[in-house]
């Protein structure tokens, strides 16, 4: 196994909001002390309630590795990565409590200036949106020459010779061309291209991929994720942190997975074993519901019911309101994250006389 790139532990990620249904009990609700003295020492708070984004999560992302995190959407993915960068929103979003460290450095500790000095060099974010991830007013050149220039000590030349072979890799025509227009001059899938060469053209050592093929046709889609394996296998020492509800994608290019269902982690796994024996009810739902060329389209399955409202979650396993599987003790205890094979961990109560 490679050395840890990144080490999280304990990360407590929340939205403070305003709930009139809940307001009333909140003292009863709340026994976390670091949370209790957020609510003392922070006027904001005053009336709001807690919306446990990312609540308690632990994980390592190894050097040459491909970590993969899938869920639904509103099970904790984006905002577990946010929280890496130091991205969430405050107001009105806070990182509670817990560690992240890069390469052995606290990321939660550190101050904003120096954070900025990890962002897009040590660390690179291809985000989920280009349309607003884009200056619509300034050039996709200048945005691209700022990026390199902020961390790069080399000429505005070399820098622009750079860009262009960016746009090259990532499939834009006539780049030199390009680097003149503005955001609202490429469709959505060229704008997320640009994104992707914004992040990849520093060689950082963490690139975290939010959903980063979601604009692209099949075709380029392929095409860019070998972009971003064969640009990690250039560098050893880096990692790829891959964000996707495309569990194709996940077999495909990923060496180990991260389930996350309500905000915490509910199983992690090397992928082939994932794909082969999945163990927690949730990732059983989920590699169930994928299109099977073999079964006629009215037997595709589906989870039952919704994710519950990020206010409304289930106080024990946070699955127990859609699980097929679940019994009394699903209701009353959160099950923990227990290793129950090497290099597997599932968080549900069936496997705990495994341990």
């Amino acid at each position: 196994m490679h050395k840890k790139l990144v080490e999280i532990k304990n990360l407590k990620t929340y939205f403070f909001v305003e709930d009139t249904e809940k307001q009333k009990s909140l003292h009863l609700e709340i026994s976390d002390p670091v949370l209790m003295e957020l609510y003392k020492t922070d006027k904001y708070l005053k009336n709001k309630v807690p919306a446990k984004a990312v609540d308690d999560v632990s994980f390592d992302i190894y050097e040459g590795e491909v970590l993969g995190i899938v869920g639904e959407s509103g099970s904790g993915k984006s905002v577990t990565a946010y929280s890496i960068t130091r991205l969430i929103p405050d107001p009105p979003g806070k990182i509670v409590s817990g560690e992240v460290f890069f390469k052995g450095k606290d990321l939660l500790k550190i101050s904003f200036e120096e954070m900025k000095k990890y962002r897009g060099n040590e660390i690179s974010m291809i985000f989920q949106e280009p349309m607003t991830s884009l200056n619509p007013v300034m050039k996709i050149g200048d945005q691209i020459l700022e990026a390199i220039l902020n961390h790069e000590e080399i000429s505005k030349e070399e820098a622009e010779k750079k860009a262009v072979e960016m746009l090259t890799l990532v499939g834009i025509s006539s780049p030199e061309k390009r680097m003149k227009d503005y955001p609202h001059q490429f469709s959505g899938g060229m704008r997320q291209r640009v994104m992707i060469a914004m992040a990849l053209s520093l060689h950082p050592s963490l690139l975290i991929a939010d959903e980063p093929t979601t604009a692209l046709d099949v075709t380029i889609q392929a095409q860019i994720l070998e972009l971003m394996l064969r640009l990690k296998k250039e560098r050893e020492d880096s990692a790829i942190l891959l964000i996707t509800h495309n569990l194709g994608v996940v077999a495909e290019t990923c060496d180990r997975v991260i389930v996350m269902y309500g905000g915490k982690i509910q199983e992690i796994s090397e992928v082939d074993p994932l794909f082969e024996k999945p163990l927690h009810p949730y990732t059983v739902g989920l590699l169930s519901s994928l299109p099977n060329p073999d079964l006629p389209m009215e037997e595709l399955k589906a989870i039952p019911g919704n994710i519950p409202h990020i206010l409304e979650l289930p106080k024990a396993c946070k699955f127990n309101t859609r699980c097929t599987k679940a019994f009394d003790k699903c209701f009353e205890v959160e099950p923990e994250l227990l290793e129950v094979e090497k290099n597997r961990f599932v968080r549900c109560h069936l496997y705990e006389s495994e341990k």
